[in-house]
């Protein structure tokens, strides 16, 4: 049978030596002000000089994933963004090749229609003020 026996760990319950004495507890404004004066510490420190120091904290082979997931994010991106300028440039000559042309031949047929019934009316109009007499119209028909 196995018999169990709790030691106890005498570091634990030492008293602690260190630098209590020189602790100010009465004043709680000195710590305020301590906090504030440490974004002064360093001014000449940039933002990229901190970011390049957080390299440290992180593991290499994350620091490898994460670039890796940025380079195939970039690379989506990009690949994105050059097929849709292609793509846009393919629908746009298409609509300036075949649209303008179909544009303005239907623009030319409604003229030719409005232009018949005009003929219409005014033939219908002749026939009102004398009746009987038969004016030879040419038929026009549309170009299309």
């Amino acid at each position: 049978m196995v018999k169990l026996e709790e030691v106890p760990d005498e570091d634990l319950y030492a008293p602690q030596t260190g630098p209590e004495e020189d602790w100010d507890t009465s004043s709680e404004t000195s710590d305020v002000s301590e906090a504030s004066d440490v974004s002064s510490v360093a001014p000449d420190e940039t933002l990229y000089e901190r970011l390049t120091a957080l390299q440290d904290m992180v593991p290499p082979a994350q620091r490898r994933f994460m670039a890796s997931a940025a380079n195939s994010v970039t690379s989506w991106v990009q690949s994105g963004y050059r097929i849709s300028t292609k793509c846009l440039w393919v629908v746009s000559t298409s609509a300036l090749l075949l649209g303008v042309p179909f544009a303005l031949a239907y623009n030319e047929e409604q003229q030719v229609l409005e232009m018949e019934r005009e003929m219409k009316m005014q033939q219908s109009a002749n026939e009102l003020v004398a009746p009987g007499s038969q004016t030879a119209q040419p038929e026009t028909r549309p170009a299309l």
